[in-house]
């Protein structure tokens, strides 16, 4: 596959400190990349460097095989930005905004108007085209965040955590967009704390962490990493005892198991296992209150790499 975007061996240091360690991975034409790590893992120094926003110790990226540098260059053009923090004039109106961003790109007269009721369209905010970003929800503002970077009708658009602090509705209307942009054959970059958005739109996974890319895989072969392939989720009527839990690990088929208040989640080889578990706990005189299975997931998956320790 061809790659659209390629980073190669990304280093960053501030101080004494490696932000990001010799980093590499590739976006292909028309595919969705979730770039997934714990707090302070390298995301955004590295979604920096990508932009062309900061510049690399070492290292390099490349758009369809020309330099993305610290200047204007034509490879940025091609490439749309989402930051995290909201990039919008409030006192501007949402179509004053987006003139304002394709001004920058020497977008004018009737391409302009066309381009702007398109974004408008596809975020739907274009009954609010004259409406000021201040009387916007922060889900209207997202999506109106999302519009600017498109006007330029960008190949790539990498996207900074574009769902924090927006409601279920708002998430679901952006995850709508980004899926109709997949479809137009756009490529994504999607960096997230949200572990079911990244396995809703990415179809491969790039998690780092201190600085080093820890997994480039599709889901699939993420999943085939983790011995563990479904999970049970038990809820007894009393706080389990760590004795349980031990006897439970020792079963034929269980990856492990975790203990959260009256709670069991284990996770097994495959969901056949999950009555032999159920019929040891029986036996060892526990009556569950509620029990359910359910598919390993991307979090399970996250933590096993990164690891479970609180990092802020």
């Amino acid at each position: 596959m061809t790659s659209l975007l390629s980073v190669r061996s990304l280093s960053k240091s501030y101080g004494g400190r490696c932000a990001v360690d010799n980093v590499s991975f590739s976006v292909a034409a028309g595919q969705t990349v979730g770039l997934i790590g714990p707090n302070g893992a390298g995301k955004s120094t590295t979604v920096g460097m990508m932009c062309g926003l900061l510049r690399p110790d070492a290292g390099s990226v490349e758009f369809d095989g020309v330099a993305i540098g610290a200047g204007a260059s034509e490879a940025k053009r091609k490439i749309g930005f989402v930051p995290q923090d909201l990039a919008l004039y409030d006192e501007l109106s949402a179509r004053e905004n987006l003139r304002l961003f394709a001004s920058l790109y020497g977008i004018k007269g009737r391409a302009l108007a066309t381009r702007c009721d398109a974004v408008l369209k596809l975020v739907n905010l274009l009954d609010r085209a004259g409406d000021k970003p201040a009387t916007f929800s922060g889900g209207m503002k997202r999506r109106l965040n999302i519009a600017a970077a498109l006007m330029h009708d960008p190949q790539l658009l990498i996207l900074d955590e574009p769902t924090v602090g927006v409601d279920p509705q708002s998430r679901n209307a952006i995850f709508d967009t980004l899926e109709q942009l997949k479809d137009m054959g756009r490529s994504l970059i999607y960096t997230s704390h949200y572990m079911e958005e990244v396995e809703r739109l990415a179809d491969h996974i790039v998690i780092i962490d201190h600085g080093k890319v820890l997994a480039d895989e599709t889901p699939a072969a993420l999943y085939r990493r983790l011995p563990a392939q479904a999970a049970l989720r038990i809820e007894l009527a009393a706080p389990p005892a760590e004795a349980l839990a031990a006897g439970l690990r020792a079963l034929p088929g269980v990856a492990s198991v975790s203990l959260d208040g009256a709670g069991l989640t284990v996770l097994l080889a495959s969901t056949e296992v999950a009555m032999a578990v159920m019929a040891w706990l029986h036996a060892q005189g526990c009556r569950p209150s509620h029990f359910a299975t359910a598919r390993t997931n991307l979090e399970e998956i996250f933590l096993n790499l990164t690891g479970r320790s609180l990092r802020d």
